[in-house]
């Protein structure tokens, strides 16, 4: 619950920050600024398509799961075609796997819930379109396992639970914006570039995350 508190607070200060610019623009009737590149705020909420990839494990199948993703980004321009995007996520990843693990098979659907972190370098050749490709930190905030397979142990279920993860990772990400005044349009392709195991002692499934994500935002 402490991050979607952190990001409704965030949202309230980036409306404030949205409003006090619009006044501050309105009240100053003899420059016309635009014309000129300016830094925007915003909130987003959508959803990622994920699945794993380069995975180590017993008859391991895993098949991909939507989850949500929401947040806010900033829009800090450097000249009329270059700027940086900093974003702040809370991004829910996962897989629908059949696996085997200590003699007996499984079917889990796993989601983790990160906080990711994406610091993008924008690119707008016209006005509508933003390209954008940078790394992310991600964060693990919590992860479920559902256990699906009546012949699961509870051993096997305390193996998952047990096991040594990576909390903290580095990705990469890119896509594109699709700008519509104060709506935004966004796609992103992501991928971990560690696998999701600590110190590489666990028997569970080892992995990277993969995902798709599409949302929409409003700029403030």
């Amino acid at each position: 619950m402490k991050i979607i508190y952190t990001l409704m607070a965030l949202v309230c200060v980036s409306a404030t920050v949205g409003y006090a610019q619009d006044n501050s623009t309105g009240n100053d009737n003899k420059v016309d600024n635009s014309s000129e590149p300016r830094a925007y705020v915003g909130v987003k909420i959508g959803t990622n398509y994920s699945n794993v990839y380069d995975s180590d494990g017993e008859s391991f199948k895993a098949d991909p799961k939507f989850g949500l993703a929401v947040g806010a980004f900033i829009t800090i321009p450097i000249g009329e075609f270059l700027g940086v995007q900093p974003e702040i996520l809370f991004s829910q990843k996962g897989y629908k796997a059949e696996g085997e693990l200590l003699g007996s098979s499984y079917t889990i659907t796993r989601t983790s819930n990160y906080l990711d972190i994406p610091l993008l370098v924008a690119v707008k050749p016209v006005k509508f379109l933003t390209i954008l490709a940078g790394p992310q930190y991600s964060y693990l905030l919590s992860q479920k396992n559902k256990f699906e397979n009546g012949q699961t142990t509870i051993e096997q279920e305390d193996e998952f639970d047990n096991e040594d993860l990576r909390k903290n990772t580095l990705c990469f990400t890119g896509g594109v914006d699709i700008n519509l005044d104060k709506l935004v349009v966004s796609g992103r392709l992501g991928w971990d570039l560690f696998k999701n195991n600590g110190d590489g002692s666990t028997t569970t499934p080892q992995y990277k995350n993969a995902w798709y994500q599409l949302t929409l935002g409003y700029r403030l």
